[in-house]
This record gives structure tokens, sequence and C-alpha cells, in this order.
């Protein structure tokens, strides 16, 4: 190792859920460290999706300054599902939201901690202060929203169409899980390497200064999910509404991020959240997309810095 270089602990852990899944986390710094900041990944990625914010927070973790937690959700990267996932209509982002609590208490069970979520991620933490209020205002002293929504992701159906989209909605899923071997055969013969499959994800989640680098690295994150965690969260994420229990997030500090030309979770979502939240930061950002955590890493390590910062300064006060 070259000198100068920042080192850091590193360990891998396994979270079991109360409902049986078992959650792959890894863990940066110090038991001892002053803060714990945890991340929550999207739909269809996993914990690498925060690699490059993480990069850029290795520093603090060097130098004692914060610990780090990052993990797979259920279903995704190298966690695993729970028994009762079998059954589709079982997966709820509610349930995201007691893993991420089960995460808390196994990896950050003392000291003050800050929560960041994106897109997916967002709305876990959403639903661990609506099931777990009390953790917020005393263990949660501060929480990162971005690209997300509250709810509405799936609004009523307005036009005849829009109805018939909604009813096959199920045995859409039925019928993706059911040629899931079919479906990723497919999924094969159009890896991130070919031009077209990264011109279509560049179309649907990045902004007009996103690299090819940066587009095809999401699409190998991307690639690495499976059909049956697209097909099962889709219409989890439509269920998704907490927009009316927000109440325990209002006690923190909390900062919402959002690229404006974000089309999965679009800006409108970001300000219903800071109507909800009046003393909430909201920044837009121009020419960036939904996968913001890739396209301005640098813009999420500030809103981090602040909110871990403030979780500090309220212990040393």
């Amino acid at each position: 190792m070259s000198v100068g270089t920042p080192t850091r602990q590193r360990r891998t852990a396994a979270v079991r859920t109360d409902d049986g899944a078992l959650l792959h986390a890894t863990v940066d710094g110090s038991d001892d460290a002053p803060v714990t900041l945890v991340l929550a990944h999207g739909w269809t990625l996993s914990q690498a999706s925060w690699d490059d914010p993480v990069g850029l927070l290795v520093p603090r973790v060097a130098a004692g300054e914060l610990r780090l937690v990052r993990y797979d959700q259920r279903g995704h990267g190298r966690s695993t599902w729970a028994p009762g996932d079998d059954d589709p209509a079982a997966v709820t982002i509610d349930r995201l939201g007691l893993d991420m609590g089960c995460v808390l208490d196994k990896l950050a069970p003392r000291g003050p901690v800050v929560v960041a979520g994106h897109s997916m991620g967002g709305m876990t933490i959403m639903c661990l202060a609506a099931a777990r209020p009390e953790l917020f205002g005393d263990r949660v002293r501060g929480a990162l929203l971005v690209s997300t929504s509250a709810g509405d992701l799936a609004p009523e159906p307005r036009t005849p169409a829009e109805e018939v989209v909604r009813r096959l909605t199920p045995g859409l899923v039925t019928a993706a899980l059911g040629g899931a071997r079919v479906v990723e055969r497919l999924r094969r013969l159009t890896p991130p390497s070919s031009r077209w499959h990264r011109r279509v994800v560049r179309g649907l989640l990045y902004g007009a200064d996103a690299t090819e680098e940066m587009v095809r690295a999401g699409a190998e994150i991307m690639h690495a999910s499976t059909v049956r965690s697209f097909a099962v969260f889709y219409p989890a994420l439509g269920g998704h509404d907490k927009r009316t229990e927000l109440a325990a997030l209002a006690r923190v500090p909390v900062e919402v991020l959002v690229g404006s030309s974000d089309a999965l979770t679009p800006v409108r979502h970001s300000r219903h959240l800071a109507e909800a939240l009046p003393e909430a930061v909201l920044h837009v950002e121009p020419r960036t997309g939904h996968m913001l955590l890739q396209e301005r890493p640098h813009l999420v390590l500030e809103a981090l810095g602040r909110l871990l910062d403030a979780a500090v300064d309220r212990v040393a006060a």
C-alpha cells in the first residue's frame, strides 16, 4: 500500500430479519466512531449503487469520524428472500422499513445514526419512520432522501387503457415469475456491453451530463438483479404511500435531492416531500436523472456531510 493511502476497517455481516430473510451488509469503520451512516439502495440495484459517494467518504471513515453500514435489500444483491415472500402480494415497502430497523438493531445498536436512501431506499426510510417513530430524534439524527417519493407512483387510472393496465398488473407479475428462466435467457442476449442496452438505460435513468462509464456501471448493477426482484417489487412500489405518515421525519434534519431530468421519481415527488417536511432542505440538480448517486456524488457527499456534522454536534452539546 502506498504511503498516504487511507486505511479503513471493513467486515461483512449477515442480518436475519424477524420473518427469515438474510440481509448481506458491509460495515466500514470503527465501532466507536461518533456517528453511524446507514445506506439503503433502490429497486433492482444493490449496495454497489452507493460506491461513488462511499468512495468520497473514505477519509472520514479512515480518520475514525464515521462508521458506515450499507446493505442489500431483500431479494437484491447477496440478500435472500424470506419464506413468506413466495407470495408476491406479501412483499411491500413497509416490510423493507422493518428490515432497515433490523439492520439498525443488529449493526448500529448504540449511538447516533444518520440514514440515507436512494429511490426505493428513501421509501424504506419513510416506512421505518412510520413503523418505529421512537427511533427518530433520539437514535436517528438525520435523513437524506435521494430521487424518491412518499407515494402516488401509481395514481388512480384516468383512462380506460390505464385501468386495463392496473387490472392486468397482478397477472403480468405472475407471468414474469413463471417465465423467469426464459426472460433471463433473453436478458443475456443484450448485456450491458450492448450499445442498445446502454441507450435504453441512459434514456430511462440518466441526465444529459452522464458519461458512458457511469451508464455502463449502473447497467451492470441492474443487470445483476433478478427478474423476480423486478417483478415482485413493481406493484409494491405502486402501493407505497406514506404521504400522511412523515411526522417522525419532521423531528430530524432532512435533505432531499432530485435530478431535474428524473423520469422515475420526477421533481414533483420531491417537492411534495419538502411541503410535508417544511424544515427539509430541497435541492433540484439540473441536467441530472434518477441515478443522482453516480451523476453527482459530490452533491451527495455535501448533503451527507451536513447531516453527519449536525448529528455529532448535537451529541457534543
